[in-house]
């Protein structure tokens, strides 16, 4: 297993500045944003698909600094109802496909996004209880009308170049738990997983080790960040919230650095069930954390990780 980070939080640092300030924080992987919500800072993508030269100087700056490329991140909406909006998010995702494929990345970070809840809808519509009845009838048209489809097709190209697609699981987009995300795999095949990110269950109540447990191999990739769920809050208004990020004091929960919203028993128990199913890749620390610096907390979510995590093998047992 390795710890790695997102180097979104360094958009403002060139490519080969953020490839030094990670392995300064000691971290051996790093996942790079090609384009989608993340943006591509660290990441020409048309230059590298132009130029094998160009692609092996990109992989020489990572390889020198101790450092593999975990992971290219385009999360976007690729099933959104503006055409424009939809085909360009399908664009990137392709050419992110081909991209890993020749930098033998093997795995791509997305959203499942969402459509619209009826054709003619002009926005994304997030469905979250069964009634009024039409709620069920949006949810037949986003699974079986877009999202199936699009997927099934897009599945298919990614599976032809050998990379796969982990969905994080995300509030607000189709796939947001473990159960949406194993529908959509089960309907599309094997070549999608998920990008396991415990800071979103956490604040809508689920127990990261049981979703571990549920998801098995589906898990291709897994984010390290924290969540601090206010109770207090919660219990007056439930856990989703749509107050911005800045209102603290008045939020269901807020993204913190690793150990702020959860102890480290907690990430011991993760990364426990990782290795209890077979996943011994990479822990990719995102930092969204409004209360401490991107160094600080990084620093400190690399700390807390060296702490729980398992890096050896475990060796035979020697007593049984």
């Amino acid at each position: 297993m390795r710890i790695g980070v997102f180097t979104a939080l360094w958009g403002n640092l060139s490519f080969e500045q953020a490839l030094d300030t990670a392995a300064a924080a000691g971290v051996t992987a790093v996942e790079i944003g090609a384009g989608g919500y993340p943006g591509s800072p660290h990441c020409p993508v048309d230059d590298l698909l132009a130029s094998e030269a160009a692609r092996s100087t990109y992989l020489d700056a990572i390889h020198s600094r101790g450092l593999m490329l975990s992971a290219l991140s385009i999360h976007d909406n690729p099933v959104h109802p503006d055409p424009a909006v939809a085909a360009a998010a399908d664009a990137t995702f392709q050419k992110a496909v081909r991209l890993a494929a020749l930098l033998n990345v093997p795995v791509i970070n997305a959203f499942s996004g969402l459509p619209a809840g009826a054709p003619g809808d002009v926005m994304p519509n997030w469905v979250t209880c069964p009634w009024p009845p039409y709620n069920l009838e949006m949810l037949d048209y986003q699974w079986n009308q877009v999202t199936i489809p699009y997927w099934t097709k897009a599945g298919a190209f990614a599976a032809e170049h050998g990379v796969k697609v982990a969905f994080e699981m995300h509030p607000g987009m189709l796939v947001y738990n473990v159960e949406t995300l194993l529908k959509l795999r089960a309907a599309v095949g094997p070549v999608l997983g998920c990008n396991f990110d415990p800071s979103h269950l956490w604040w809508n109540g689920v127990d990261p080790v049981a979703a571990i447990r549920a998801l098995g191999d589906a898990i291709f990739h897994v984010h390290g960040k924290d969540v601090m769920v206010d109770h207090l809050n919660v219990a007056v208004n439930g856990c989703n919230d749509n107050k911005p990020y800045g209102e603290i004091s008045a939020r269901a929960w807020t993204f913190r650095s690793i150990g702020y919203g959860h102890d480290a028993k907690a990430w011991k128990d993760i990364v426990s069930a990782l290795r209890l199913v077979g996943y011994d890749y990479v822990i990719s620390i995102e930092h969204e954390d409004a209360m401490m610096s991107q160094a600080e907390g990084l620093a400190k979510g690399v700390a807390l990780l060296k702490e729980a995590g398992i890096f050896e093998s475990a060796g035979e047992m020697f007593w049984a």
